[in-house]
């Protein structure tokens, strides 16, 4: 076992190390240069840092690598030799006594389908980093700072491609929530399927805030939890960045969570030295004790986790899309068209689907690349978790590489080979998989035929590495008017899996077919299969018979607390009428029916395909396309930024219909006149010099320009003198800048005295993660946004303040 493994198995408080970035610029680190850049130059620098911490009581110190990838260094730079080189750094600067963990920062690009980077690349990009890593002698990999959940999947699978070594992975969040609007309670089902073996929540805010991230980790965790807050928020004093939060009062804040069950404790932004000393004193002599939490089987999506087990509600795997017996699916996807599919995605959830079986298979469709398509559709229309259906792993595979969270897997079964290809992918990518009784040509009628394969194939899971808590077992249901006891043999199936601890699932509408009133037959082998220990089944939703009996034996089985889902479902209910209330659950509600019109609608949720068509089709009818834009656009896209706000959406919602919103406009723009279409302003938009993130920048100026703002994006790393001068050449009546860094925050105080020095008649916004509004008080900026949406609210009252001037 590895070392550090090891050691997380001990119940006493791991102290991590704090902040590197302030503490290399008060040793010469240069505002906006890069602090990987500057360690290589100056080691003596950085060893001293490591030094420091370890001897201030850090049992962990962290690599100077955050920002090492190819994304980030300069070309030219062996990102494999610097990794090396900078671990190496660490490792000979505290020796074998402490911990050195190897630190991967984000890439500052987005994994498709939310930008432009494959998956692939990304995880190419984190290999090369690890491997040095590893090279340079790091005991574990520690993925920090993440704010997507889909480039957290690809440290860990590029880190288990590489090294062994243990991995952590710590992501952050500003009011519960991340960026791309993963929860803690979805961030941990899915890093529990992963396997990894640390994992918490840094940054971002200072320990108060943290607090409730942390509980909610720990309810959740089988793993053990770090927790790594910021000293307090950043403030610029006289050109530096301050963090206000002493070391005292830090520890004090922090400490009581190892009361509480969180293990390892350390500091990010501003934390120093003495804050990591004040730490180790206030958790000397502690122990940590917190009860064992059981990984449970869950599929994830980026926003939401649907956990399959014996003691939650019976889920229904939705299972519309599968082209068998509909002709026009089936044409659809041999066209490579993806939008039938996600109509019927839509359509499921609305009636009530918690997960969505997306099948593919069809005579002249590429599944390979099919799969991935119409997987990365539905996950960007909608926050239900999804179900990979095919026979081919090679698409299976490539649906994973698309999916930015914890999919589930039909099926493995007893196919020679089928077992070694999937059981190691479904393992490496965390992804919950259904284990299907099938060996050899024969189909296993009794049930201990299906007994002996399921207990035959869980053997073999358990050898390559598949752990138990991914498995669900397909119970295989077949026919009765052909095989009487096929519904028998289901139930006794299900009963020796509840007995093992298994989930089972089955395909309800299997045991019916060639019978007349199938839904009957239908509803009433659900029911028994329910008592018998069902945990999902594979099924339409949209049958009525079926939610009734679903809803009726929650409430008989105690799984409906005080019968509180099917009272809102039914309370209205008359024999005889099948009537029952609309899914809560479902995920586009109340979007159409809050006075938007089509045009609207098809905005706020984000459908691109289908946009161009309803806007022309308005204008050939008469409709006069500057009032489809501002009667009916606008408002929309101003819905989706309140949505936003209230966080109902979050960024790939936001993106999605920025998108739909610009589709729309390309499709009417030969229509439009330059007096209607003429801009509200000139907005030159430039994340500052030194800084190379632009994911934020990027999304402010697809939402200007969607308000009617013409945009100038200058890119990243762009110094003062051209943002004014591109300004002065454009015309250009704000200035948008953008920091992601508190190393770099500080060049924006360069654009706001030039600006002054000439004296331009224009306004300066500023943002970014680490930007606040005193930042932009002190440095003078004429406002700040904490996000795109209040961005484009503040560009309005900027561009209002001209009339007054």
């Amino acid at each position: 076992m590895h070392a550090f493994r090891k050691r997380l198995s001990v119940p006493r408080p791991i102290v991590f190390d704090g902040g590197m970035g302030s503490l290399l610029q008060a040793r010469g680190l240069q505002p906006g240069q890069s602090p990987e850049i500057f360690g290589l130059a100056h080691p003596d620098v950085v060893q001293s840092i490591h030094r420091e911490y370890a001897a201030s009581g850090a049992e962990v110190v962290t690599t100077n690598t955050f920002g090492a990838s190819r994304f980030k260094l300069p070309a030219g730079i062996s990102v494999r030799d610097a990794n090396a080189r900078l671990a190496a750094m660490a490792r000979c600067a505290v020796g074998d006594g402490v911990f050195v963990a190897g630190s991967v920062g984000p890439t500052g690009t987005m994994i498709a389908p939310l930008g432009p980077t494959p998956f692939r690349e990304v995880v190419a990009a984190f290999r090369e980093q690890i491997e040095g890593l590893v090279d340079g002698g790091v005991d574990f990999i520690l993925a920090e700072t993440q704010f997507d959940l889909a480039e957290a999947r690809a440290v860990v699978v590029a880190a288990r491609e590489v090294t062994d070594l243990p991995v952590g992975v710590s992501m952050t969040f500003e009011d519960g929530v991340s960026l791309t609007g993963t929860t803690p309670e979805v961030f941990a089902h899915t890093m529990n399927a992963m396997g990894v073996d640390l994992l918490g929540s840094n940054c971002s805010a200072g320990p108060e805030a943290l607090v409730a991230v942390a509980r909610r980790l720990l309810q959740v965790a089988a793993m053990p939890v770090l927790i790594e807050p910021n000293a307090g928020l950043p403030e610029l004093v006289d050109g530096t960045t301050v963090f206000r939060l002493a070391p005292s009062p830090f520890a004090e804040a922090l400490a009581p969570l190892a009361e509480e069950g969180i293990l390892a404790l350390g500091g990010c932004c501003g934390t120093t030295p003495a804050h990591i000393q004040a730490l180790a004193r206030a958790l000397a002599g502690c122990t940590v004790s917190r009860p064992r939490v059981r990984p449970r089987l869950a599929v994830t999506s980026r926003a939401e986790a649907v956990v399959v087990d014996l003691e939650s509600p019976c889920r229904i795997i939705g299972e519309r899309i599968n082209p068998t017996g509909k002709a026009d699916l089936t044409a659809d996807l041999q066209s490579g068209a993806v939008g039938r599919a996600v109509a019927l995605a839509e359509a499921q959830v609305d009636q009530g689907a918690d997960i969505l079986d997306i099948n593919v298979g069809a005579p002249m469709v590429n599944e390979e690349w099919m799969l991935p398509a119409v997987v990365e559709a539905v996950s960007r229309r909608l926050p239900t978790p999804l179900c990979l259906d095919s026979s081919n792993a090679e698409a299976l595979r490539r649906g994973l590489e698309s999916y930015p969270a914890s999919p589930l897997i039909n099926s493995i079964s007893g196919e020679p080979g089928r077992m070694e290809l999937l059981a190691p992918l479904c393992r490496d990518f965390g992804a919950p998989c259904i284990l299907l009784p099938l060996q050899g040509k024969k189909l296993p009628v009794e049930a201990a035929d299906r007994i002996a394969i399921i207990d035959a194939l869980l053997e073999k899971a358990m050898a390559l590495g598949l752990p138990r808590h991914l498995i669900l077992v397909d119970a295989l249901a077949l026919t009765v008017s052909s095989k009487p006891q096929a519904a028998r043999a289901c139930l006794e199936v299900i009963a020796h899996c509840r007995r093992l601890g298994l989930p089972c699932t089955l395909g309800l509408s299997n045991i019916s077919f060639g019978l007349p009133a199938r839904e009957l037959v239908n509803a009433a082998f659900l029911t028994m299969a329910l008592g018998a220990g069902l945990a999902s089944c594979i099924a339409n939703p949209g049958s009525a018979r079926l939610q009734e009996a679903l809803a009726a034996s929650e409430v008989l089985l105690g799984r409906d607390a005080q019968a509180g889902r099917f009272i809102e479902r039914y309370a209205a209910w008359q024999p005889g009428s099948g009537a029952a209330a609309p899914s809560p659950e479902g995920a586009l509600k109340g979007d159409g029916a809050d006075g938007l019109t089509p045009v609207g609608q098809a905005i706020v949720q984000g459908k691109s395909e289908t946009i161009a068509s309803l806007l022309l089709s308005r204008i050939d009818a008469g409709a006069d396309p500057f009032a489809l834009v501002h009667e009916e656009m606008i408002p929309a896209i101003m819905r989706v930024g309140e949505k936003y706000e209230r966080k109902e959406y979050f960024l790939p919602q936001l993106l999605q219909s920025a998108e739909t919103m610009q589709t729309g406009f390309a499709a009417i723009r030969h229509l439009l006149t330059q007096d209607a279409g003429a801009t509200k302003g000139i907005v030159v938009m430039a994340t500052v010099e030194g800084d190379i993130h632009d994911i934020g920048k990027n999304i402010v100026c697809l939402m200007l320009r969607n308000h009617g703002y013409t945009v100038i994006d200058l890119g990243k790393d762009v110094p003062a003198q051209r943002i004014v001068d591109a300004a002065q050449e454009h015309g250009a009546h704000i200035i948008g800048l953008s920091a992601l860094m508190t190393t770099t925050m500080v060049r924006m105080e360069d654009t706001v005295r030039l600006v002054r020095e000439r004296g331009l008649n224009l306004r300066i916004m500023v943002g970014g993660a680490v930007v606040t509004q005193s930042f932009a008080d002190r440095i003078g900026a004429d406002g700040y946004s904490a996000d795109a949406v209040a961005a484009v609210r503040l560009a309005d009252a900027l561009m209002a303040s001209f009339s007054k001037a």
